[in-house]
């Protein structure tokens, strides 16, 4: 699963074919969570507060480059990383 994003010591993956509701998944500091894309609501999982609400964040700024990838992994093409993010 490629890693599309990362800041703050926190990871964002997108699996190729996934199931609904399109989300992502997050890594950091051993607690992973998946969160949806649309709005950025907790899906499953758990993160600690500051990390979460950066999270949701990210996913109400770059909703459209979510998007995009997920369109891209459906297709299964290789995802790209979303500007701002350190590879």
């Amino acid at each position: 699963m490629p890693i599309i994003s990362s800041f703050f010591g926190i990871y964002v993956r997108m699996y190729f074919a996934d199931h609904a509701p399109p989300h992502i998944h997050v890594e950091y500091q051993g607690h992973e969570a998946l969160i949806a894309i649309a709005d950025g609501i907790l899906v499953q999982g758990e993160l600690p507060g500051r990390a979460l609400a950066l999270v949701r964040r990210r996913c109400l700024d770059h909703r459209a480059e979510l998007g995009a990838e997920l369109g891209l992994c459906a297709g299964s093409a290789a995802a790209e990383p979303n500007p701002g993010s350190r590879q």
